[in-house]
């Protein structure tokens, strides 16, 4: 075999720093310090830390497994597994006119996967000149668009002094500034990382930007039923944007949060269009783009969401399991705002219980994230988001006295 060559031309590329989230993790795992805290990645775990498999997908996996036969293996079609993703569209969208309303549905490698094709989609499709994000948005958000080649622009999301929906301004700059086609990535509820949403009259307004601008709305729902432990609830965002019957839009889907099937990357991507030839058009498009990437997603995990979605049992054990997690969720929540009370904590976190899903922008500085981390170990994105999952009534006292003795030393 010969040598391979001194000089490659990869010595040219440049250096691209890890992922925070896994950056964040890499640092917990390698401390041992018995009081360690991680408060970064959105899993949802237990009361002991620990991972949590719904009780409704353990019996989805019981009934999976006793009707598997040879076929169990074969290729899926290149959309996907047909019972899964028309499920996913129906507890998305709810009852909708199917002769007003055309959409289009691909069964995607999570919402991550949706999220890609969606974006290599639009991009191809309406050649927007910049797609619009909230600041902050989820990390990845940023990263996909500027894959498929979108100019990537921020509109106001979190008011840092407030700390609520800096929602105003928010308007004010997508009415003067975004352009006629842009894509505008919202959160369809739980925003990913400030747990901040607007409010239904904010959404009816929201809307009418999009309307008057000519904006495309890409809706990313990742959080349905977890984020208050009501399905309706939490897709109402976009069933009003449909039920306008002004705007086509678009829907990343993920059910590894509120399935807690994180590794088994189940997902799916819709499509609103205006008519049933730009549905058969696009669909085309959509199909060749999934061909390109994945060539047909996998089996299994598509398979236990629709064994809970169509099972009317297991549907309303699911919706238990969603209102427990949203539950816990709620009662951590509660707890380290009590805590904050307790110690006198310097400052105002009335934010942690108002907002709501997994996370929380608790608007704690870089300089306070880096005490936390290195006083007390505990593990925070240096924003100052924190997974509230990772908090358990074992270890919240001991992350609010880590916050409180941090903000004591670097005061606002």
């Amino acid at each position: 075999m010969g040598s391979i060559p001194a000089s490659s031309p990869f010595s040219n590329l440049s250096v691209i720093p890890l992922d925070p989230h896994y950056a964040l993790k890499e640092l917990f795992n390698a401390d041992h310090d018995p009081k360690k805290v991680i408060l970064g990645s959105g899993v949802y775990r237990d009361d002991n830390s620990k991972p949590w498999v719904l009780p409704s997908v353990k019996k989805a996996e019981e009934l999976v497994d006793q009707a598997q036969d040879s076929a169990r293996y074969e290729y899926l079609p290149i959309t996907g597994y047909a019972p899964f993703y028309n499920a996913a569209r129906d507890l998305l969208f709810g009852p909708f006119d199917e002769k007003a309303v055309h959409v289009v549905s691909l069964h995607t490698i999570s919402g991550t996967g949706a999220n890609h094709l969606g974006a290599r989609f639009l991009s191809d499709a309406l050649r927007p000149s910049s797609v619009w994000l909230s600041d902050p948005s989820w990390v990845n958000h940023a990263n996909i668009w500027g894959l498929v080649g979108v100019t990537v622009k921020l509109y106001p999301y979190w008011n840092r002094e407030k700390r609520v929906l800096d929602f105003e301004k928010m308007i004010e700059k997508l009415e003067t500034e975004a352009a006629t086609g842009d894509v505008i990535v919202l959160h369809a509820c739980a925003h990913n990382p400030t747990g901040v949403d607007p409010t239904k009259e904010q959404w009816k307004r929201i809307a009418e930007v999009c309307e008057k601008r000519a904006l495309f709305p890409f809706f990313d729902c990742a959080y349905q039923g977890f984020a208050t432990g009501d399905l309706d609830e939490d897709a109402w965002a976009v069933r009003h944007f449909v039920e306008r019957g002004t705007l086509e839009i678009a829907v990343a889907q993920s059910f590894s949060k509120n399935m807690g099937l994180y590794g088994e990357r189940v997902g799916a991507f819709h499509l609103v269009t205006a008519s049933p030839d730009s549905a058969a058009k696009a669909k085309g498009h959509l199909t060749r783009l999934q061909r390109g990437q994945i060539s047909q997603p996998p089996t299994r995990g598509s398979k236990l969401a629709t064994t809970i979605l169509t099972n009317p049992r297991l549907f309303q054990e699911w919706l238990a399991d969603l209102r427990e997690m949203s539950s816990r969720i709620k009662n951590m929540r509660k707890a380290l705002y009590e805590e904050l009370l307790s110690l006198g904590t310097p400052g105002t976190w009335d934010h942690i219980v108002s907002q709501i899903g997994m996370f929380s922008y608790t608007g704690l500085s870089p300089e306070q994230v880096a005490t936390v981390q290195t006083d007390n170990h505990v593990y925070i994105l240096k924003s100052g988001r924190i997974s509230v999952a990772g908090l358990n009534t074992k270890n919240v006292k001991h992350v609010a006295e880590g916050i409180d003795a941090a903000v004591r030393k670097w005061p606002s």
